[in-house]
């Protein structure tokens, strides 16, 4: 061979095999760029309690979005938030720390003031650090900003679902995996609840699973459902009524939200969490520690999940969500970072018994409402520690306005719901309750000597969570010894 053809032949041979090499790489590449991490929306209700939605067991509210969910993922009967406030709760929500030691002690808007500490680092700066696009919609209320960020903030009117829905179809189609935090403002109360009717057609999927537009979904006072806690009159009735259609509203909302994951085909990639930030704007619930206002929806579809439309009785908490979703979305993190702990691994089981204690802390709602709470569940058995039981029970501003109450107040009644009114204001340092046997908390043990085993128990279990949280009113068990000899009656 002619050695000049021979140098070219080499040389051919040496640029085909770079050139296959490159191929080779940049599909390597390709593949190593390819994120099969699962999209995540947090979808979160503001003061929606489970004695409204149908999939929780109420036959006159129309939810059929949400119970839809509920059969094709795990309904949660045990789901706690921390503290009955909006923003505290929320807080915990974003951080998997309580208030109490992260400064976010109630509101953080206007004069309110509370802010989360700059060292916390949240569940949505983890997530974007992760390589997610984080978006937020709707009520945010959190600060500092850069403690709770996200790539995106979309804005629409948080009351109009399907307008906050539409506003996410450019997260939904994102080429990145994504966190969607969308948080509606209903069924929060205005002055009354305001169930404006900007209803869009029925655009949400089959008309089998649909209903018609809400603005036709009407809720008569007469059919709703009372709690127990709560009066049964005419003004409880009617705010009821006001408290189901702004519920409707939802519903259509994350149906709507749905049929934009079906269009883009991420139905099967997509983790869906349904939860509300505390219970019903009703005296009784809201603000307070009692079982309406701290015991939520929590509704969990994983596709990843072998079962479907189960129940789960495990006990878990807002202050666990952040890491469970930092789990799903395979982020890594130290534990220690956290007060709560995954309940990934059993999310699609009935129960779990290494899931049966809860612990709650509300210390603010608004600036001017401070009355410090702790809280204990243990199996059966729940401690409400009221420390500044002193004082009279403060009042959220709407829910003392609200006629539900004002009915009560005006006209001097002895009972509100199963409570005496005294009762609720004026309430005992400590609150012992048998759940199993008295779910209403009715009959407060903490007297009664034949429970002073468990009473001294669940004080020392609260200790010993107070401690490890470094919760800053632990001081305050020895707050009556410090009282002595200074002639203050104890």
């Amino acid at each position: 061979m002619n050695p000049s053809k021979t140098v070219n032949y080499i040389v051919l041979i040496l640029m085909t095999s770079l050139l296959n090499f490159s191929c080779s790489n940049q599909k390597q590449e390709v593949v190593k760029e390819e994120d099969n991490r699962p999209n995540v929306i947090l979808f979160v209700a503001d003061d929606h309690g489970t004695d409204a939605l149908g999939c929780y067991g109420n036959p006159i509210i129309k939810t059929p979005n949400l119970d839809k969910l509920a059969k094709e993922g795990v309904r949660f009967t045990n789901a706690y938030c921390t503290s009955a406030s909006c923003a505290a709760s929320r807080s915990v929500i974003l951080s998997g720390k309580f208030g109490h030691a992260t400064g976010s002690y109630g509101h953080v808007h206007d004069y309110h003031h509370f802010s989360t500490f700059d060292n916390v680092k949240s569940l949505s700066n983890r997530l974007t650090d992760a390589g997610y696009l984080t978006a937020r919609i709707g009520k945010y209320h959190v600060a500092p900003e850069h403690v709770y960020l996200f790539d995106e903030v979309l804005n629409a009117d948080p009351r109009n679902t399907v307008e906050m829905a539409d506003k996410c179809v450019d997260v939904i189609n994102s080429k990145k995996p994504f966190f969607l935090y969308f948080c509606t403002d209903d069924p929060h109360r205005g002055h009354p609840f305001k169930p404006e009717p900007w209803y869009a057609p029925n655009t949400f999927g089959n008309k089998k699973e649909g209903y018609k537009d809400v603005a036709q979904v009407t809720y008569k006072p007469e059919d709703v459902l009372v709690p127990e806690f709560l009066p049964d009159n005419k003004q409880s009735r009617e705010e009821i009524a006001q408290y189901y259609q702004s519920i409707s509203r939802i519903d259509q909302g994350f149906g709507k939200l749905m049929s934009h994951l079906k269009d883009a085909g991420k139905l099967d990639t997509t983790i869906v969490i349904y939860i509300s930030d505390n219970g019903m704007a009703f005296p009784g619930a809201k603000t307070t520690v009692y079982e309406p206002g701290i015991k939520l929806p929590c509704i969990i579809k994983d596709p990843t999940k072998s079962k479907k439309g189960i129940t789960n009785t495990a006990r878990v908490s807002w202050v666990d969500l952040t890491p469970t979703i930092l789990d799903m979305a395979a982020v890594s993190y130290d534990k220690e970072d956290f007060h709560g702990k995954s309940f990934n691994s059993v999310i699609d089981s009935e129960g779990s018994k290494d899931w049966n204690q809860i612990y709650a802390s509300h210390t603010f709602h608004e600036i001017t409402m401070y009355y410090p709470m702790r809280v204990v569940i243990d199996g059966d058995y729940k401690l409400i520690w009221n420390i500044a039981n002193r004082l009279e029970y403060p009042f959220a501003s709407d829910l003392w306005a609200a006629s539900t109450w004002q009915a009560i107040y005006r006209n001097k009644e002895e009972y509100f719901g199963h409570k005496k009114v005294k009762d609720y204001m004026f309430r005992p340092e400590f609150e012992l309750f048998n759940l199993s046997k008295d779910p209403n908390e009715s009959n407060n043990l903490a007297e009664d000597e034949n429970y002073a085993e468990t009473l001294q128990s669940l004080k020392s279990q609260m200790k010993s969570f107070q401690l490890k949280t470094k919760d800053p009113w632990l001081i305050m068990w020895d707050h009556d010894n410090s009282l002595q000899g200074t002639g203050v009656n104890l």
